[in-house]
């Protein structure tokens, strides 16, 4: 996919740290008021998966005043721009474009003008940062600094989630050699950024059992199958005997979140319900966990005498950092932030549909650290407080940059390395 292509021959020799800084330094000199104005903007105008009509447009208006063809995805948001020259490598950054509904409760000039609606996870940073990213190549494309190409995805429904699979199923990540994305990290200062090689994210899948049974009257549990009874057995079952089925190093839990049943006190039901959410870090005992839930299941509902149905929501995979492409990570961001700008990142078991890529394409997810100095931790993702140090901006696009180019150069390397064919 071609969005567009910007030919200036290409580039001979990988430019050194201090040339590459240099540039960057030049470039976000007239750029970083712009997009943190940009950022404030579409913060003002969140809009939810699928209807990010306005954020879609938005973009599409910067890019083309850059001179780059962003093509939009089937569904109309989101949209995918490629910048670069030549049939070289290809690389691809994600960025995610939807909010959340929750009201925004920030007492800052770029509150929220969308009622129940906000950007409280950060993606508008993300989206931002994409865009000074493009913005940037397409000045080096057109000078023929370019190893390559870069595919810029502009991602929608990433709460939803599906946008990931839209991407996917557009050929966004078709003849992609690897991928990259950052995520807003509040726990970590602005100037760091935050890597972990293997699973950074689990798979989070959702869990309703609706339990059926003959019921009657307390003083009689023995006439009926004692259905609240039996749902308590499951709910308190199923995850003990999951963390013995399980190798515990995959962290796959199932934690239950609503249970109803009932409706007096000297009646027994004939249905309870109980629902859930399965986290898991390892995507073998993710892809096994519905049929081992159902035998489960099965066999807890069977010994009390009810009927247990499972309706098992799949969500998305563990998100899984392939150790070469943290390691393309960590040399970009030493190149422009120093020694100093990079940390470690604990797992989360909170869900991310970047790992609907990494199942595909080798690739890593980062944090990036966007608290003001000082101040880490003292807001949280996916609340009506949740804002930013807006310096961040430039530190993402500069990582976000050096990151592309090094992937670009080594497949370079890779490839100039391989041999050509059998001696004549």
């Amino acid at each position: 996919m071609r969005g567009s292509e910007l030919r200036g021959g290409e580039p001979t020799d990988e430019p050194g740290t201090g040339e590459l800084r240099a540039q960057l330094d030049s470039y976000l000199t007239g750029q970083e008021d712009r997009l943190i104005a940009f950022r404030r903007d579409i913060h003002m105008h969140p809009e939810l998966g699928y209807a990010e009509h306005r954020t879609t447009a938005r973009i599409a208006e910067e890019l083309t005043a850059a001179g780059l063809s962003p093509v939009p995805l089937p569904k109309g948001t989101g949209l995918i721009c490629e910048v670069g020259c030549g049939d070289g490598p290809v690389v691809a950054l994600r960025a995610d474009i939807d909010a959340l509904p929750l009201a925004d409760e920030k007492d800052v000039p770029y509150h929220s003008t969308v009622p129940g609606v906000a950007h409280a996870c950060g993606h508008d940073v993300h989206t931002t940062i994409m865009l000074g990213v493009a913005r940037f190549f397409a000045q080096q494309a057109e000078a023929g600094q370019v190893p390559g190409r870069v595919r810029l995805i502009f991602q929608p429904a990433e709460e939803n989630p599906g946008g990931a699979l839209d991407v996917m199923a557009a050929g966004g990540i078709a003849g992609v050699d690897r991928i990259f994305a950052l995520h807003c990290d509040p726990r970590v200062e602005v100037g760091q950024v935050g890597l972990r090689a293997g699973p950074i994210t689990a798979a989070c899948d959702k869990v309703n059992v609706r339990v059926t049974g003959p019921g009657g009257h307390t003083a009689r549990p023995h006439l009926t199958a004692d259905l609240v009874y039996a749902l308590a057995k499951i709910v308190t079952e199923l995850p003990a005997a999951l963390s013995r089925r399980v190798d515990p190093r995959s962290s796959l839990s199932l934690v239950w979140g609503q249970i109803a049943a009932g409706s007096v006190a000297n009646a027994i039901p004939d249905d309870g319900v109980a629902q859930g959410t399965v986290r898991c870090l390892d995507d073998e005992a993710w892809h096994s966990a519905p049929d081992l839930m159902k035998a489960l299941l099965d066999s807890v509902a069977t010994a009390y005498d009810v009927k247990a149905e499972l309706d098992y929501v799949r969500g998305v995979p563990p998100t899984v950092n392939e150790k070469t492409s943290v390691d393309m990570f960590r040399a970009a961001v030493v190149s422009v932030l120093g020694d100093d700008g990079v940390t470690g990142t604990p797992q989360s078991l909170g869900g991310e549909d970047f790992g609907w890529y990494l199942e595909s394409i080798p690739g890593a997810l980062a944090r990036l650290g966007v608290a003001a100095p000082g101040m880490a931790g003292a807001y949280d993702l996916h609340r009506g407080t949740f804002d930013v140090d807006e310096h961040c901006i430039a530190i993402g696009v500069r990582v976000m940059v050096a990151t592309a180019l090094t992937a670009l150069w080594e497949s370079r390397r890779a490839g100039a390395t391989e041999p050509v064919g059998e001696p004549a």
